[in-house]
């Protein structure tokens, strides 16, 4: 992936990915946490939002994920920071992955509700995001998690809780 900026001022970014369907086979036969260290390890691909994105694992334990992100022009909102869909993006994958994390080979999650708080902006200089998810309780068929965003100097940018239904 890279930005370019030709010389009539025009930019371009260029995304490449896998098939996202070599990540969903694998869900079958791992357990979570063992998809998860796939993704972070480069075993198993990344989903192509991932890459969209630029997000890149740092962290994966059971029930705890930390992802970085970094800010891009390509990502800005008409007011020149970074659009929300960013950090809620980023927000909904870390705390769907914390629960993938704690859930046995052969069953999945999906996002039910995802309740975010902005609480500063997201400028292009902010540096690497690093974006935190959290099992805050894990049922059979219910799972919350929290997340959270904090940028390059620590400053929190967003937190969200999520409820996900596991299927």
């Amino acid at each position: 992936m890279d930005e370019k900026t030709t010389g009539d001022n025009n930019r371009r970014h260029t995304v490449i990915w896998d098939d996202p369907m070599i990540g969903a086979q694998a869900l079958k036969t791992l357990n979570g946490l063992d998809y998860l260290l796939g993704l972070k390890d480069g075993t198993i691909p990344l989903p192509p939002m991932y890459s969209l994105f630029k997000f890149r694992f740092l962290e994966v334990e059971a029930g705890h994920i930390v992802i970085e992100a970094a800010p891009a022009e390509y990502e800005c909102n008409p007011l020149g920071v970074i659009h929300g869909g960013l950090a809620c993006t980023a927000l909904d994958s870390v705390t769907a992955c914390a629960v993938q994390s704690v859930l046995p080979a052969g069953a999945v999650m999906t996002t039910l509700e995802t309740k975010v708080n902005f609480v500063r902006a997201i400028k292009l200089d902010a540096g690497p995001l690093r974006c935190a998810g959290r099992v805050i309780h894990a049922g059979k068929r219910v799972a919350t998690a929290e997340g959270r965003i904090t940028d390059g100097s620590g400053n929190l940018c967003a937190h969200a809780v999520s409820t996900c239904l596991i299927l």
